[in-house]
């Protein structure tokens, strides 16, 4: 099933191998919405704090678009290099680069946690949160910020499965992480009273059963290039190539984490924790 599937994408029509994987793409992304929406819909509508808390939440927003740059640092530079390997007919070279893609990936997480959990508080009261704000917002963080791991390997790795031409796989990745916080949020934050808490804790467990399907799917029989362990090992000319790929990405990711930072530092100083909200809830 997966040499075949690995020759159709090789050899079939360009626009139907472009429907092929361009609308599960488009789905997945719709679906990947859901994760913020679902999470501000619940708080927004937390009894006497939603308002509070819904902005502390809109501001972790440009944390969470920076360890979503990293992740696509990866995902963005490698899948591209596995496919051109693929497309060369060496496999083993694609999956040296999913390999190292992931081991870097696990790199980024423990220093991103690190990082991020420590600096949490200076970073949140420096995007605008406020003393009534600043609870809810570092509650959601640090939980969220734990879960970092899942988070790279979701977003890194999915774009592996993609690039071998298995693109409904990697939108029921999305999929089932979305279904699962949709699930989890009201039980959290309303019937065991988790408040924000609960909110970041449904979101880390559900990114923790997509990263379990992505590498149960990437180590078992049916894909074309197997995560091994032979391969983890950083290599510079396999790492280089794949960020030099995929910088673009990172840094237009990052600029947005940066102009939101502006936007509500901005909106803290001069409209308070009102405009801070109204700009969670546009966003």
């Amino acid at each position: 099933m997966a040499a075949t599937q690995n020759r159709d994408m090789g050899s079939g029509s360009i626009p139907k191998l472009l429907a092929q994987l361009a609308l599960p793409a488009v789905v997945a992304q719709v679906v990947n919405l859901l994760y913020n929406i679902v999470d501000r819909i619940y708080i927004g509508h937390m009894p006497e704090v939603g308002a509070s808390a819904l902005t502390g939440v809109g501001l972790f927003t440009p944390i969470l678009m920076l360890i979503t740059a990293f992740a696509m640092l990866c995902g963005s530079g490698g899948a591209p290099r596995a496919a051109i390997a693929m497309g060369r007919g060496d496999d083993d070279a694609a999956e040296k680069i999913m390999g190292n893609c992931f081991t870097l990936l696990l790199i980024l997480a423990a220093v991103l946690t690190v990082v991020f959990y420590f600096a949490a508080p200076s970073l949140l009261v420096l995007f605008g949160a406020s003393e009534k704000t600043l609870p809810y917002a570092l509650d959601y963080a640090r939980i969220y910020i734990i879960g970092t791991i899942f988070v790279l390997i979701v977003m890194g790795m999915n774009p592996f499965v993609t690039t071998q031409g298995f693109a409904t796989f990697s939108m029921m990745t999305t999929v089932i992480g979305a279904v699962c916080n949709i699930i989890l949020d009201p039980i959290l934050i309303f019937a065991l009273n988790m408040g924000v808490r609960g909110a970041a804790t449904a979101t880390v467990i559900s990114q923790a059963v997509g990263a379990v399907w992505i590498l149960r799917f990437l180590t078992g029989k049916k894909t074309i290039l197997r995560l091994r362990k032979d391969y983890m090992r950083p290599e510079k000319k396999v790492i280089l190539p794949v960020m030099a790929l995929g910088i673009s990405t990172f840094v237009m990711m990052s600029t947005e984490s940066l102009l939101s930072i502006s936007f509500s530092s901005s909106l803290a100083r001069y409209g308070g924790d009102v405009a801070v909200g109204a700009m969670t809830v546009i966003t």
